[in-house]
């Protein structure tokens, strides 16, 4: 007896279905764009215009103030180097006033090298101003700010420059106090920070004094 055998052989082909595993995956990733476009939108634009409108309030509209002087453009919170005896000297500066590169020198006050900077800045300024004693250099004219921007100089800093610049410019030493203390800013509301003086605007003072 012959069999036959049935060769019309069809396969059963089971449909491909994902995983649970990747079907959680996929479901935080649409969310996530949104969050990510919108925060995008958030930060990157509507910030960045409520920061610039708030600043047309500002002094100069957010440009930065400036003071200009002998055909020169300044701006009012960026110090300025003066070497010039017949000047107010500004504190030093880690970074020679480089806006781009604010910062102080990060070297400790046991450093060396820190020392020796310190101690030539005092050397320079005993001999430029000889009727200053050492004890008397306020600390301001001989260690730089963290910034090392700061316009500013303490009072002291002023008034321990008031001989040399009075003498080399032959006036009064009275007539030069009297504009250090006039140049000389309270502190905010009358007690926020120190005492301070504008050196360039003080100069600039200096400059047109009669």
């Amino acid at each position: 007896m012959i069999k036959l055998i049935n060769l019309d052989y069809q396969p059963f082909i089971i449909p491909y279905q994902p995983s649970s595993t990747i079907r959680k995956m996929k479901e935080p990733l649409l969310p996530a764009l949104k969050l990510t476009l919108l925060t995008l939108v958030l930060f990157s634009g509507v910030y960045t215009l409520a920061v610039w409108g708030i600043a047309q309030f500002s002094p100069n509209g957010g440009e930065g103030e400036t003071i200009s002087h002998n055909g020169k453009t300044y701006y009012e919170n960026i110090g300025q180097t003066f070497t010039e005896d017949r000047y107010f000297w500004s504190r030093p500066s880690a970074v020679s006033y480089n806006a781009a590169g604010s910062g102080g020198s990060n070297k400790a006050a046991s450093n060396p090298d820190y020392i020796a900077t310190v101690q030539a800045r005092v050397d320079t300024f005993l001999v430029h101003n000889p009727g200053v004693a050492k004890a008397e250099i306020p600390v301001d004219l001989v260690t730089a700010s963290g910034s090392g921007l700061d316009p500013h100089i303490s009072p002291k800093a002023a008034q321990a420059q008031v001989q040399r610049i009075a003498r080399l410019r032959n006036l009064p030493p009275e007539k030069v106090q009297a504009l250090v203390a006039e140049h000389t800013e309270k502190p905010l509301l009358g007690f926020f920070g120190p005492e301070r003086v504008h050196v360039l605007k003080l100069n600039i003072a200096l400059d047109n004094l009669k």
